[in-house]
């Protein structure tokens, strides 16, 4: 099938894909993750795996490239193929992605001239220089599809439209110069821009976003094709952790086929760990989560895996009139409506219910439909409904993390601050933005200047101190006097500038102010965004002299780039070797600019690891050398975390929680990192922290649910609902903790009975599953099955898993 598909589409004739996909890029997670990350998109039911091309990953410093370890992309790609699935390269090079500068390398920002993503012959040449590196390793190893390779589908440049509109003409012709460009390198199958209304022929423009239904390819040659379907959305530092409600995605799924969509593909099917300094923004969080069915730690998230799972199965059933004929509408009541594919291949429906708030009742080929508010309900052969967008077949579980191993033992190193002596300082009568002089090499920039005060100043008898102002580009900040942490600041990502005010003290002589300025992530989204600034900018003003307010900016100040730390290399294990540590009682706590550093052994077992760093305030985080990200529990995340409803429209404002709570708790240790035994830790901490309370602890599943309601579609047809509750590989089921036939109240893990209960519930729990009867068994069982009849009442369980 796909061979015609693929030809067909070069030809501009394409009306149909039929398949589902998943972002899954290999740069987030470790390598030894990818096959069971991709086995578990294939038991999902997904056909193509997708990847962005992450330039600054593979070519770090100009002209010396990377494809090893987590860039190792050729891997990759035939692990896809090895299992059986098709693959969407989306090479950009922007890739967005809330990934540092968006994916392009910081050495492009210093080429001579260049502008980024428009008409700009010296970034045109690099970027044309870069993609045909990606497409002649591809070619070579023989990866796109009519070399028999899983490649069928990739992408040049990315979500460019809003950015066109912005800069009008020079932007329309970097469009139609990439899409020259990418065309003519001749890989034989099509390529694709997203969010690019305008796309030259044959270039397909395909959509991302929360919803699709409303989007229409520029040409009727085209396929209807949405590269992302937006499952979470991404955390900040200082905000909530959003989420989407599984039932919300598989309508916006089955509304976009339903209108006669082909290709989707979800963002994030997995979206790992934005490990080392990979994150971008400003201020995107170390995890990459994105709420999606495969977690960070590559575990299911369930319902939402399990129900896209059901939801694929049951389009899948109905592909013989999908692929065959197009959708014909009909209205089955107000807020109600029908779509239905009917050819001699066969007959399928969709009936959807628009309305947010009210169940309906709908007549369809003379028989009745139950649908609940939001929710479509999928008819493989336009009369059985097998599947409902609101209502789960699929368990939900509950993730815990529990502490592994023993409390560590640390070792401390103050930082020391940086001193215009210190080698690789420089001077310059002025203030500079930072990112000029780091070229990103560290978070950090230290701003350094002297301050005469005269003994006659007035402060100095009145005691009236002068007010210190900072204003920076961000992204946070901490000012020292004379030696002596005076404060911080910080900013967000909704406003990355700061301002730094206090009155501070100052003595007569000279006085040392040195500022440290920390960089969060650079820009990823942007008109323009390699011309953005960060750092002290200025003006740096003190008010409360005789003379009034003297300004700071143009006189003499002194730089050095990154940490005394970072220049020894202290997260190594020579490093570290090469410095005194303070142990014991004489190891300070809660003090700013301090290593820490501990060793530990590897705990037995599988299941995947993390730091939790709850009693930490800002910094970076170390295993072995490699480090595992920012670090900033400090952070509260500010907002009101209220009740949702999965139904109505979807935004990232809408579902979330951690409010109150410090954004980010808990950092994935890769198992992949670790050795048998003695594997270094060492956390740099910048606002002080207490080490002592950080642990390591592993993520399990804590216990599992089933929700079922009466007349509830399944798969099988068969009119009779299964509740069907399983434990992950290597766990056991423990305990049945609640059942309820009825109408039991609440979500997974807080179940309750409602005012209708049959108390004999747990007996016909055991009498359908009679080999749990005897509870010393329990701990035995990996899986359990519960049957209920068509014409009941809900039913609800709850399973615990302590292990």
């Amino acid at each position: 099938m796909w061979p015609d598909l693929i030809q067909k589409a070069k030809d501009g004739g394409l009306d149909v894909i039929q398949t589902y996909v998943f972002w899954n890029g290999h740069e987030p997670s470790p390598g030894n993750m990818w096959p069971d990350l991709i086995q578990k998109a294939k038991d999902g039911g997904l056909d193509v795996i997708e990847s962005y091309v992450f330039w600054n990953g593979h070519e770090p410093s100009r002209g010396n490239f990377n494809f090893e370890g987590r860039y190792d992309l050729v891997r990759f790609i035939k692990l896809v193929q090895q299992a059986g699935l098709l693959f969407h390269l989306r090479i950009g090079p922007y890739v967005c992605a809330e990934w540092n500068y968006g994916g392009f390398p910081v050495w492009l920002k210093y080429v001579p001239g260049i502008e980024f993503r428009t008409d700009n012959e010296p970034f045109k040449a690099a970027m044309q220089k870069f993609t045909e590196k990606i497409v002649n390793i591809m070619k070579a190893e023989k990866l796109f599809q009519p070399q028999g390779g899983p490649i069928i589908l990739s992408q040049i440049e990315n979500e460019f439209g809003p950015v066109e509109w912005q800069i009008g003409a020079p932007g329309k012709a970097y469009t139609k110069w990439a899409a020259e460009m990418a065309v003519g390198l001749n890989i034989g199958v099509p390529w694709v821009m997203c969010k690019q209304d305008d796309a030259p022929d044959p270039i397909i423009n395909t959509w991302n976003g929360f919803y699709s239904e409303f989007f229409k390819p520029n040409s009727v040659k085209k396929p209807k094709m949405w590269t992302e379907n937006w499952t979470g959305w991404l955390t900040e530092f200082g905000g909530p952790v959003p989420y989407r409600p599984a039932e919300d995605l598989a309508f916006s799924v089955a509304r976009f086929i339903q209108i006669g969509g082909s290709f989707v593909n979800y963002y994030m099917y997995h979206g790992g760990t934005n490990f080392g300094r990979t994150a971008g923004g400003p201020f995107i969080s170390t995890s990459y989560d994105y709420d999606a069915p495969i977690d960070e730690y590559g575990l299911l998230r369930e319902p939402k895996w399990g129900h896209l799972r059901d939801l694929h199965k049951a389009i899948k059933l109905c592909e013989p009139a999908l692929v065959s004929a197009d959708p014909v509408y009909s209205s089955l009541g107000k807020n109600q409506e029908a779509h239905v594919f009917r050819s001699s291949s066969g007959c399928a429906a969709f009936l959807a219910n628009n309305d947010t708030s009210s169940s309906a009742k709908v007549t369809f080929g003379n028989m009745q439909y139950d649908l609940p508010p939001w929710s479509i309900s999928i008819l493989p052969d336009c009369k059985t409904a097998v599947y409902n967008t609101a209502r789960f077949g699929a368990q939900s579980s509950l993730k815990k993390m529990t502490p592994v191993g023993g409390a560590f033992s640390w070792e401390s190193y103050n930082e020391q601050i940086a001193s215009p002596d210190d080698d690789k300082t420089f001077s310059h009568n002025e203030l500079w933005e930072q990112v000029y002089l780091t070229a990103d090499a560290s978070d950090y920039l230290w701003y350094m200047t002297d301050v005469y005060i005269d003994s006659n100043e007035g402060f100095l008898k009145n005691g009236q101190n002068p007010l210190l102002t900072i204003w920076s580009a961000g992204h946070a900040l901490q000012v020292f006097i004379n030696g002596q942490l005076a404060g911080t600041a910080y900013g967000s990502m909704d406003d990355p500038k700061l301002t730094f005010s206090k009155n501070v003290k100052l003595n007569a002589g000279v006085n040392k102010i040195y500022l440290l300025s920390v960089a969060v992530g650079l820009p990823n989204v942007g008109t323009h965004f390699e011309k953005w600034n960060a750092g002290v900018l200025g003006p740096v003003t003190l008010k409360g002299f005789n003379e009034g307010t003297r300004d700071l900016s143009k006189q003499k100040w002194t730089y050095k780039i990154g940490l005394k730390g970072e220049a020894l290399n202290l997260p190594t294990v020579s490093g570290s070797s090469s410095v005194k540590w303070v142990q014991g009682s004489w190891m300070p706590k809660k003090q700013p600019m301090t290593w820490y550093k501990t060793t530990f052994n590897a705990p037995a077992g599988n299941d995947p690891l993390a730091l939790d760093m709850s009693t930490m305030g800002k910094g970076l985080v170390w295993i072995n050398g490699e480090c595992i990200g920012r670090h900033w529990p400090g952070y509260i995340a500010r907002g009101n975390c209220r009740a949702c409803n999965y139904a109505g429209t979807y935004s990232d404002k809408k579902c979330k929680t951690n409010c109150g709570e410090s954004t980010q708790r808990w950092y994935h240790v890769p198992r992949s990192w670790l050795k048998p035994s003695g594997n270094l830790l060492v956390v740099f901490e910048e606002w002080g922290g207490d080490p002592t309370g950080i642990s390591l602890v592993k993520r399990t599943t804590g216990s599992v649910c089933a929700d079922i309601y009466e007349g509830q579609p399944n798969l099988n047809g068969s009119g009779n609902a299964k509740a069907h509750l399983w434990c992950p590989p290597g766990e056991k089921i423990s305990e049945i903790k609640f059942a309820s036939y009825g109408w039991p109240q609440g979500t997974c893990g807080s179940f309750s009975e409602g005012g209708c209960h049959a108390h004999k519930s747990y007996d016909a729990f055991q009498r359908d599953s009679s080999h749990v009867q005897y509870p010393w068994l329990m701990k035995f069982l990996e899986e359990i099955h519960v049957r209920i009849p068509q014409r009941s009442l809900p039913l609800r369980l709850s399973a615990a898993n302590p292990t």
